[in-house]
């Protein structure tokens, strides 16, 4: 039995080059796991409140003051209120530096014709019940992605993750959510294997009244 599946009740899995929306209460856990190593799952949300409050790159960034989040970082929206806390994290490099991948993307860095619709079209799909389309998916938080920037030039260069089989990330939802999370479809970010993603959510118990 995979690591994942034994520490975590309830796993359910993402398949290769695919997303899923679910809905968070404030409380609850996330638990994104990489069942099988070297795998990125790029992750977005948007408050149930209102659809125009999203997980926002800039924020995030800002106010932790750092690039690679980890354990203790809070995940920000675009208006600055706390989404995310992360409360474990077994890989320590996650990112907000690039945006979610796409068929235009496929086509310029890799030549590619058959029209995948990527990262950004696999959250699109999983958020089309909440009218949520293409125009509206932000930098997604890229767990497990392993970005290298040049301390000199600036320039980046994606590299296979550094998560190992049973890896994973635990973030409790600061407010109500709709989340969507993917198994990645670019290659450059799972080392050029498709695999897919695990997640959990431990439900927070009701306050005794």
């Amino acid at each position: 039995m995979e690591p994942s599946r034994l520490r975590f009740k309830d796993v359910q899995r993402i398949p290769p080059c695919s997303g899923r929306a679910i809905e968070l209460d404030a409380g609850d856990e996330l638990v994104v796991i990489d069942p099988m190593g070297q795998q990125v799952s790029d992750l977005t949300a948007f408050s149930r409140e209102d659809l125009g409050e999203y997980l926002s790159s800039g924020r995030s960034i800002d106010y932790a003051s750092r690039l690679w989040l980890t354990t203790g970082d809070v995940l920000y929206s675009n208006r600055s209120r706390a989404m995310f806390t992360i409360l474990e994290d077994t890989c320590g490099r996650h990112d907000f530096t690039l945006t979610p991948c796409s068929r235009r993307m496929f086509e310029i860095i890799y030549g590619e014709t058959e029209g995948r619709p990527g990262c950004e079209g696999n959250l699109a799909t999983a958020l089309s019940p909440y009218g949520i389309d293409t125009d509206r998916i932000p930098i997604a938080f890229n767990i497990f992605m392993n970005v290298q920037v040049d301390g000199d030039t600036g320039e980046i260069a994606v590299m296979p993750p550094l998560s190992g089989s049973g890896d994973f990330i635990r973030l409790r939802a600061e407010m109500p959510m709709v989340v969507a999370m993917t198994s990645c479809s670019a290659g450059q970010s799972n080392n050029f294997e498709y695999k897919p993603i695990d997640f959990a959510i431990l439900k927070c118990a009701p306050t005794a009244t």
